[in-house]
């Protein structure tokens, strides 16, 4: 039997989903999970809030990862917080110098379920280069020694435990884990919806790196449909790379033309992010 799931955004704004059929539901010890079949088909579901599809997963993954990777010119070792649905880890294997991946999710039963229901997103969590540390990511950031080329912070909602993933302190922590001229990209949610996070964000990896750049990418699944991230660089402009020859591999979205198109920023988000402070 058909259902509608509601997704509550704010108390005038609500996403609706069909849900066809519920292949699993459990609660973990962090969270509420349900993995479903919808129109569109399926989706990993976390405390009421639809985090992936396999309609659209494909944009998010590759632009939270193609564009720093194509911007330094040789990764090697690569550090993904969150993202347990493994879609991330399998876009940062497409870059041949990746050697190592380092994932750190904090709740073992988001990678155990996406293994099972959503192998296309999920493949490369069984990859010999993948690496996977259930930990929870700010803990990690305080006490590990790595280091790494390229950092990810493939984050949930900003809601609970997650919030912290938003924060200075946070960004701070995770800074100093960069080699010399590492790069971070983080995803910092809607334009519309997530304005004072978006702001804070930026603020804060502004002071923080030398480089930073806001980006843009249209995800349908996600509210309001126009997404955020946040490139913060040591000493690689992704503006000033040059892209002749170093998308080989496959991609559905990403490209050397979205490469550079997805900084072209609207005005009241310039205006946005040109006020921000830190909190």
């Amino acid at each position: 039997m058909n259902f509608w799931l509601v997704e509550d955004q704010t108390e005038w704004y609500k996403l609706l989903w069909k849900i066809k059929e519920t292949l699993h539901v459990e609660k973990t010890k962090y969270q509420h999970l349900a993995i479903v079949e919808m129109g569109c088909g399926r989706a990993l579901i976390l405390d009421g809030i639809v985090q992936t599809t396999t309609w659209d997963e494909f944009i998010y993954h590759e632009m939270l990862a193609h564009v720093a990777l194509v911007t330094h010119p040789k990764p090697q070792k690569v550090l993904i917080i969150g993202g347990g649905d493994g879609g991330t880890a399998r876009e940062v294997l497409k870059h041949k110098t990746v050697q190592s991946v380092d994932l750190v999710e904090i709740d073992q039963k988001v990678i155990g379920n996406s293994i099972k229901y959503l192998p296309n997103i999920s493949d490369a969590l069984t990859d010999e280069k993948v690496k996977i540390i259930i930990d929870d990511g700010i803990k990690y950031a305080q006490r590990t020694q790595e280091r790494y080329d390229v950092i990810l912070i493939d984050s949930p909602d900003p809601v609970g435990p997650a919030v912290g993933l938003y924060k200075h302190d946070f960004y701070q922590n995770i800074s100093k884990l960069l080699n010399e001229k590492g790069i971070l990209v983080a995803q910092t949610e809607s334009p519309f919806f997530n304005q004072d996070l978006l702001k804070t964000s930026f603020s804060s990896l502004a002071i923080l790196f030398p480089i930073t750049r806001l980006y843009l990418a249209c995800i349908p699944t996600y509210p309001s449909g126009l997404w955020s991230f946040t490139l913060a660089s040591k000493y690689y402009d992704p503006l000033a790379v040059k892209l002749d020859n170093k998308i080989s591999f496959e991609t559905k979205y990403y490209n050397k033309d979205i490469h550079v198109s997805a900084f072209g920023l609207p005005t009241f988000i310039l205006q946005m992010i040109n006020n921000a402070v830190v909190v």
